[in-house]
């Protein structure tokens, strides 16, 4: 085994930060993808069975809590088009995350677009009551965290997929650029 394995450095903007991660590490990823993964899928499930409509939320927080993006979250609650759009990208959204997530299949892409929701939640649920830190934004960073560590490679399916072959070579070799969806 590779005594280097579990160190990890980057450079960005000409700052390079190192670090060495404990070798339990691997099991905090798996959780954090495992406990993330079915809070969405949870939430998308309990929407879908139970009914969900964006108009009252969009409408009625969003649009009217202050935040810099009001006028974005008016014009959504105000377009017919879009309220419907929403009402069916959120609860399914967040079920097909929250599966991709927890069996490990396009972590990174699904890790993605659950940190794009919270985003949008973080703005929606806007309140500076406690600063700007809040639960959505933390749950943005979980998403950040599952996609930066290719947690979809720890028990998951990513790493299977990585590794079918074609015409002899897997298919992270062969399409590198999959790397950002997969892992």
């Amino acid at each position: 085994m590779n005594s280097t394995a579990n160190n990890f450095e980057s450079t960005v903007g000409g700052i390079t930060v190192r670090g060495r991660a404990h070798s339990l590490s691997a099991w905090f990823v798996l959780a954090l993808r495992l406990v993330i993964g079915f809070a969405f899928l949870y939430s998308g499930v309990d929407k879908i069975i139970n009914g969900f409509s964006a108009n009252g939320y969009l409408s009625g927080v969003a649009a009217t809590n202050g935040n810099p993006l009001e006028g974005m979250f008016h014009w959504m609650a105000t377009t017919p088009w879009f309220v419907d759009f929403v009402n069916v990208a959120v609860p399914y959204g967040e079920a097909a995350i929250g599966l991709g997530i927890m069996v490990g299949l396009l972590t990174r892409l699904a890790a993605f677009f659950g940190a794009f929701m919270m985003l949008m939640f973080y703005f929606g649920n806007w309140d500076m009551a406690h600063g700007f830190i809040n639960s959505d934004f933390m749950y943005m960073l979980v998403f950040l965290s599952v996609a930066a560590f290719g947690a979809g490679r720890i028990l998951g399916l990513d790493t299977l997929v990585e590794q079918y072959e074609i015409d002899g070579m897997a298919l992270i070799e062969r399409y590198p650029r999959l790397d950002y969806i997969l892992g």
